[in-house]
């Protein structure tokens, strides 16, 4: 989603090598925004108001995004730029690069830089601009979280096709086809779900030090037929008489441990997590979740709203390789001759 077209102010030279900063400022105060920038912050601002993001997340998305900014006004009125990087993803990336050295020269810390970095590509995203390769300074994880590959997907949801009751599919979908944590399955109340005839919307209740945020999800069509048979048979279920949408034998609200063992009763079934090195529980059905949507092609600031990730370099992580990747990597080198 663009919210912004500022131009920046300032001449640039066809001459300027990227890699040049304009001087350090000293002190703590916060380097003044010219209009264009100023507007751009704002904009930006009143789209994270709309995101998952936590407050506090929010404030320092903010402020860091702010001194980037200052920044390249900076930057633009030292004739410093290459091109616009509120425009064009290629001036961005350079500027990206730059202000990363400055950050050093300065003697910011590693874990410094790396949030600014990551807030920086969160503006870039919202502004549609793809987010510049700006190398990170603490090592990142190589591979992807791990996920199940097509055939044990199936598998599992087979399983629960063939022996789950209506309770139990509904607790084994929402992880895969909602991204739902375990702990955001069993918080769901009859009042966080919509469902119609192939349409639904429920709310849930994300991690977070504040009571955790809300986020409002769309249902898949499978998981819509699943919830509607469940809320059919909830009110006949013993002792119903609580909020909650998923209950215990004794009519009670499900706990997180009872909703695990569902799932990896079905997975065991189906053949899971039997392997040594590949676990299978909740958590791994919320990363296939995530991974199938990005490597679709989905937009990562999506993706992450959709999880309720509060950071983008969390959503980012399902988009390196799976140790599947390599392997078929080298499937494709020629050997015969």
């Amino acid at each position: 989603m663009i919210f912004g077209n500022a131009q920046h102010n300032g001449s640039q030279t066809a001459e300027t090598a990227s890699g040049n900063a304009p001087p350090a400022r000293r002190g703590r105060r916060p380097v003044p925004l010219s209009d264009p920038y100023a507007a751009v912050l704002a904009d930006y601002t009143g789209a994270l108001r709309r995101s998952p993001l936590a407050d506090s997340s929010r404030a320092k998305y903010v402020s860091r995004v702010r001194g980037y900014l200052a920044w390249i006004g900076e930057a633009a009125a030292y004739g410093l730029l290459d091109g616009d990087p509120l425009t064009d993803p290629a001036a961005a990336t350079w500027a990206v690069r730059d202000y990363r050295r400055h950050l050093k020269d300065n003697h910011r810390a590693s874990a410094t830089i790396d949030n600014v970095l990551a807030a920086v590509d969160d503006f870039h995203a919202r502004r549609g601009l793809a987010s510049a390769q700006a190398h990170r300074e603490r090592v990142q994880r190589r591979t992807a979280p791990k996920a199940l590959d097509e055939h044990r997907i199936r598998r599992y949801l087979r399983q629960v096709e063939a022996a789950a009751s209506r309770r139990d599919t509904v607790i084994a979908l929402l992880p895969y086809l909602a991204g739902l944590r375990i702990g955001e399955v069993v918080a769901l109340d009859l009042a966080d779900v919509r469902v119609s005839a192939r349409r639904g919307r429920l709310r849930a209740r994300g991690k977070g030090r504040d009571g955790g945020k809300i986020r409002t999800v769309d249902l898949h069509p499978s998981l819509c037929g699943a919830l509607r048979a469940w809320l059919i048979e909830r009110p006949a279920w013993p002792g119903a008489d609580t909020d909650a949408l998923l209950l215990n034998t004794r009519g009670g609200r499900l706990t997180d441990r009872a909703a695990r063992d569902v799932i990896t009763g079905l997975g065991r079934d189906a053949g899971l997590g039997g392997e040594p090195g590949e676990p299978f529980g909740p958590h791994i059905l919320r990363h296939t979740f995530g991974t199938q949507l990005v490597r679709a092609g989905t937009d990562l600031v999506l993706v992450a709203e959709l999880m309720g990730h509060e950071r983008l370099d969390t959503t980012r992580q399902y988009t390196l390789p799976a140790p599947a990747d390599r392997t078929a990597a080298l499937g494709a080198l020629i050997t015969d001759h």
